[in-house]
């Protein structure tokens, strides 16, 4: 298949890749129900905002489960943590009344603590299976996907929950978890050996993720810059139905028509990627992908329905060339066995001041309007970009550590 580059010439990663989309379908189709599940069963909005508190909260303890992803090995540790999540997810099949709304929270609290265990783990395989240029096409396929699949799997996952019940969306999702076992099961690699606990406390250990990063000068920036971006991004959450309503006079469901159109531009994104961090860096692409964040954040102050469709086709390129390119260069520059920890260390700093700015929206948008919200969210974006694109970190001259070099192909067609 010579039509196929990078990662995707590897029928290990085209495996991968298509285990972790159908589970990736399943989750997003499975977390968004449980909210309307919530809701149904108590009539409650607070009842369903509890359940994305859930899933949040163990977002705090990331660090933990990055160290648990460091010190053993990855694989059988990815296996276990789907199969006792899709054990877990089956656990919805007893709840049938509001007694029962117990269930849903401890579902949605542990499927926080598995995108804790699954993305730690899953990014120090990545850097064990493909050289460090692949990387960040590889983030880009996968964040494209996950992206993209927000069209439809919320979509498929409400008319499951109405025609069913919640009972059959969790069997879907297990089901979908078996798929990524599979995937993993059969996949073939040389994992880097678990790193045994070296001296010291646990909590100096766990910190071993921050400590890289603040270390490594380009690594230090993006984190940096994007945590401060996120602070005020979260906002939007709130302020999209703000602008869907009272800027362009639409009802909530043309927001279904937004996602969509949020999702064309991660694809495209994804697709434009590979080129772009080849011309640009992965510092000065850190800061392309915030300004457009920022130009999206603009064309949303408009009341035409065009521009602010163009704002949410930015918002999807930006998120896509953000994640993926912040998770490529920490994998790059990071040790194998310092991957977990690297990692959940970066998510922490960056959700963190999310969710605290996701809240804060949510609080001032009923004394506020909204546009003043977005010209807050324009000027904090733009700075951050800025400071980023004038004065980019230099990017470290070699990989942190050399991943195993590929089987050869015969091996490839072998195993494909």
């Amino acid at each position: 298949m010579a039509f196929l580059r990078g990662p995707f010439a590897d029928p290990r990663f085209r495996r991968l890749l298509a285990g972790q989309s159908l589970s990736s379908f399943g989750d997003t189709a499975l977390y968004l129900t449980l909210g309307i599940w919530a809701k149904t069963l108590t009539g409650s909005n607070a009842a369903a905002g509890g359940v994305f508190l859930a899933l949040g909260i163990p977002a705090l303890f990331a660090p933990a489960a990055g160290h648990l992803a460091d010190r053993v090995r990855r694989r059988p540790l990815l296996i276990m943590a789907n199969a006792l999540t899709a054990a877990l997810v089956l656990s919805l099949l007893a709840v049938h009344s509001r007694s029962q709304l117990w269930i849903i929270y401890l579902v949605a609290f542990g499927y926080g603590v598995a995108f804790s265990v699954l993305g730690s783990g899953f990014a120090g395989l990545q850097k064990d299976l493909l050289p460090g240029p692949d990387l960040a096409a590889a983030n880009a396929a996968l964040t494209s996907i996950g992206y993209g699949l927000r069209i439809i799997a919320p979509v498929a996952g409400a008319a499951l929950f109405t025609a069913f019940g919640g009972g059959a969306v969790a069997i879907m999702d297990a089901a979908t978890f078996a798929a990524a076992i599979a995937a993993l099961a059969t996949l073939r690699l040389t994992e880097s050996a678990p790193e045994p606990a070296g001296p010291g406390t646990f909590r100096r250990e766990v910190a071993a993720g921050f400590r890289h990063l603040r270390r490594v000068p380009l690594l230090a920036q993006i984190t940096g810059v994007t945590a401060c971006a996120f602070s005020i991004i979260g906002l939007g959450e709130t302020v999209i139905f703000a602008v869907i309503g009272q800027g362009l006079h639409r009802p909530p469901s043309f927001f279904g028509i937004y996602s969509g159109v949020q999702g064309a531009g991660s694809v495209a994104a994804g697709v434009a990627l590979t080129a772009l961090l080849r011309r640009a860096g992965p510092a000065r692409m850190t800061g392309l992908s915030l300004a457009w964040f920022a130009l999206g954040a603009a064309a949303y102050l408009s009341d035409s329905t065009i521009l602010v469709l163009a704002g949410g086709f930015a918002d999807g390129a930006g998120v896509v060339w953000l994640v993926a390119v912040t998770g490529s260069a920490i994998q790059r520059y990071t040790p194998p066995r310092l991957q977990g920890r690297a990692q959940a260390a970066w998510t922490m700093v960056v959700v963190t001041p999310q969710t605290l700015s996701i809240a804060a929206g949510a609080a001032l948008i009923s004394y506020l309007s909204y546009r003043v919200m977005l010209l807050a969210i324009i000027a904090v974006l733009a700075a951050c970009a800025a400071v980023i694109l004038i004065r980019p970190a230099p990017e470290p001259l070699t990989d942190a550590v050399s991943p195993a070099p590929r089987p050869a192909m015969a091996e490839h067609d072998r195993t494909g």
